[in-house]
This record gives C-alpha cells, structure tokens and sequence, in this order.
C-alpha cells in the first residue's frame, strides 16, 4: 500500500521516480480503509530533504500511510520557502487545538545540539509537544536531538559534548536480537553517525524503564526503548541518503570550517570517490518494524489513542 502525501510536494514526485508507492489526497479518500496517522514534526532546516528521507522509509511498509507535516508555531526557518512551508505544514498549536490524535509521531532532530536545551527558543512549546504525545499519539520516534531533547524531558537523562565531531558510519551491536524492533537486524549495524554530543550508556542504563537496543563501543547508545512513553529514541541517522554526509563534509570544507572526513564512509577514506551505502537495508527494517508495531497495538478507532 502507498503513503498519502499531496502531489505538489517535492517529495512526491521523487518517490515516485524511485518506485515508491505514493498516492495523491483524492485517490485515498475513495478507499474504504483507514490508513495509519503518521506526523512528522520536521526540526531540521532542509525540510524537503528530511520530508523525503522520512517519507521514503515509512511509505516502503504494506500499509497505508497518511503523513502530516508540522511544524514548531513560532519557529521561522530561514532556509526553506515561506511558500512550501505555508502550503505544506501546519504549526503545532493548530494540531493542538484540533485535538486530532495520531498512529505514530517522528521529531526530527535539528543543528542546535551546542545550546543547553532550556536554551532553545522553542523549547518550551517542544516541551508541550513531548506531553501532548502521552495523549494523543500512540508510538513516538524521537531522532539524533529530538530523541536526546525527549529523553532528557522524560528522564533527565543529560546530553554531553564531545571534543571532537562523531562524524561518519560507526559499527553498531543489536543488543536486542528479540526486540520486534529489530526483527530482521544482522549481529552488526553500520549507521550514520552525525553531531557533536552523545548521551552516555551508564546514565540511560540507569534509568529503570529505558532499554538500550542498538549501542556502540566508539560511539555510545543508538536506539533505546521507553515502552513506558511509548517512544524510540535513535541518536543517529539511518535515515539519511547516501550523499548526506558528503553534503555536510563539503559544505564545512567550502566554508573554511575545521571537518576530519567522515569516518568508515569513502571508499579507502578517499573523499574524491562516490560514497557507498551500506545502511539502506537496516534502515527500511527499523521503520518498517515501527510501523508494523503500530499496526498491531494501534486502536482502530483513532479518539481511543492515548486513553
């Protein structure tokens, strides 16, 4: 079955050239199905990028997918058109004070991670919508900051700076072979790892009710559990594209920023060559194994969420 997303937006139009199975707004409203409410809640600045990458993932599933996009109510991004944003996102407090609820709920991360969270300018309703989740969204994925921002909200678990970027695709163990999460998961994982702060294995173990189920000995905890929020929280990007490391490598080498090339990701660490990628497969497994999950928990009928 395909996502739901309207034909005008960028991301349609490229998941179609990829095969993926998308649907325009009218054609699903004729079907007699109810399609599982996903919201994205899209922090980063390249929003059309992060829609696809998020859009690809979630719409690869049997299922039907109906994706909103949204976005914090006083936050202006300064790097995507006013035009896209007004035709395609609405603010939270709009969804808010619809009381409308959702099957699943993705919080992207953003480039803020050097600010002390109390510190960011919308913190304070990011907040609001981490609380709003235990009632009106059934399964939540907090990712890279949006996971670190949930768990320090939810446990006060810390985030903390590294000296150096963790920048590159890191060897990961799948701690939790019987997770259904991780239904179809190898011993051994290469994720994309970008930022320049990590939450620390010993402080999430310590916290009854979290669950590490992919961690790094280099990098530290990647995914973690916390059934008792209903949310994941993954602290790196099986989500971007093959080039997305390269994008940031480059941009950094252009603008005269200090950038080590990303570790384990060219060929021979060359950064002349084409990136490979090596993630892909495991990618397409953790969110179709979260949108599965919702499948089989969710309640059939959409006002019974969060009660």
């Amino acid at each position: 079955m395909p996502i739901t997303l309207p034909e005008t937006l960028p991301a349609y139009a490229q998941l179609e050239r990829e095969g993926v199975m998308v649907m325009g707004e009218g054609r699903a409203a004729r079907q007699d199905i109810r399609p599982l409410r996903i919201g994205l809640l899209n922090l980063m600045p390249r929003k059309i990028q992060t829609e696809t990458q998020f859009a690809r993932l979630i719409g690869a599933t049997p299922l039907q997918i109906d994706l909103s996009l949204i976005r914090m109510s006083e936050h202006q991004t300064k790097t995507t058109a006013a035009e896209h944003m007004e035709e395609f996102y609405r603010p939270f407090a709009e969804v808010a004070d619809s009381g409308e609820k959702f099957d699943g709920l993705i919080i992207t991360g953003a480039p803020i991670e050097h600010l002390p969270f109390e510190e960011v300018t919308y913190w304070e309703e990011l907040k609001k919508v981490f609380d709003w989740t235990q009632s009106h969204v059934h399964s939540t994925f907090g990712v890279c900051w949006g996971g670190m921002a949930m768990i320090h909200h939810f446990h006060g678990v810390r985030k903390h700076m590294l000296a150096d970027k963790a920048f590159g695709c890191y060897r990961h163990r799948n701690l939790a072979p019987a997770s259904p999460y991780l239904r179809g998961f190898s011993d051994d994982v290469l994720i994309p790892v970008s930022r320049w702060t990590e939450m620390r294995a010993a402080e999430v173990d310590a916290v009854p009710g979290l669950v590490t189920l992919i961690g790094s000995d280099q990098v530290g905890p990647c995914l973690v559990e916390d059934a008792g929020h209903r949310a994941l929280y993954i602290f790196n990007h099986l989500e971007y594209d093959s080039t997305t490391l390269k994008q940031e490598y480059d941009r950094d080498v252009e603008g005269g920023s200090p950038i080590a090339v990303p570790v384990n990701y060219y060929p021979e660490d060359d950064p002349t060559r084409v990136p490979t990628n090596r993630w892909r497969s495991h990618a397409h497994l953790l969110y179709g194994n979260w949108i599965n999950e919702i499948y089989q928990t969710t309640d059939f009928d959409l006002s019974k969420i969060g009660t």
